[in-house]
């Protein structure tokens, strides 16, 4: 799935390893999910959202129309 984390990630100025503190899974995890290795279950995708400030949809769709 694609996603937008690495970018809302770095914008908040959040190493892996701090985000992945705040979430409470392993950096390892962090960087699956930004490669695209890694699907988040629907709790972590929640929480990846709430941390980094930003709807769940916008981290994973791009918040775009065009990305239906």
């Amino acid at each position: 799935m694609k996603n937008r984390i690495r970018e809302y990630r770095k914008s908040a100025k959040l190493s892996q390893e701090k985000l992945a503190k705040l979430c409470n899974v392993s950096r390892q995890t962090i960087n699956a999910i930004e490669n695209d290795k890694y699907d988040p279950t629907l709790q972590l995708a929640f929480d990846l959202a709430r941390t980094l400030g930003v709807k769940v949809d916008e981290l994973f769709l791009g918040g775009r129309k065009d990305a239906e």
